[in-house]
């Protein structure tokens, strides 16, 4: 029997009702037999990168991060959209994170979504990360912008059917390849 898959899951953001942790979380739970790992951005505060700062080592946050990617056999992140951009936490945590070693996120499977409450559901930020996150080493295998979050999430499904369409397309896609990872992980 296969062993379950390992998904790093997080809402790339500090806030404590986080939307874009609940529906990481959410869609996590659309995908069986997996092992969740989730992580909470506020674990991992620490100075604002600099070079001068990297003289003196890498935070112990950035090195647990580190290997939880790479424990991790895939992973699914909601990126909150803060001014049009990631929030600052999440930067900082990617700015000092990438600097261990080239390629962060391992080529690890990739669902990348973002929400908010807003009409465009972070659409920025995600474009923004489907252009950088490949040259850090992601292996994007599914995307989703969810708007309007309070208005089209109960907490049981995605409610406009339109959306509700292209995000199982997108889940299925993701699905599909972490159930490939476990089946040549089985013949290996």
């Amino acid at each position: 029997m296969p062993e379950n898959k390992k998904l790093l899951v997080m809402g790339a953001s500090s806030s404590h009702n986080s939307i874009n942790k609940q529906f990481a979380m959410f869609t996590a739970t659309q995908i069986p037999d997996i092992i969740t790992n989730i992580i909470d951005l506020n674990d991992y505060e620490m100075d604002i990168f600099s070079v001068d700062r990297e003289k003196d080592g890498f935070p112990k946050q950035t090195i647990k991060f580190k290997k939880q990617i790479s424990d991790a056999d895939g992973v699914i992140i909601s990126l909150a959209e803060h001014n049009g951009s990631y929030t600052a936490a999440f930067k900082n945590l990617l700015d000092w994170t990438s600097r261990i070693e080239s390629g962060l996120w391992m080529q690890k499977p990739m669902f990348l979504l973002s929400t908010s409450n807003g009409a465009r559901g972070a659409k920025t930020v995600m474009d923004s990360a489907l252009n950088y996150f490949p040259r850090l080493g992601a292996n994007i295998i599914a995307h989703f912008s969810l708007p309007g979050f309070r208005a089209n999430f109960s907490g049981q499904q995605i409610d406009d059917p339109e959306l509700r369409k292209i995000y199982l397309e997108q889940l299925a896609i993701f699905k599909d390849a972490i159930t490939k990872l476990t089946a040549s992980n089985t013949i290996n």
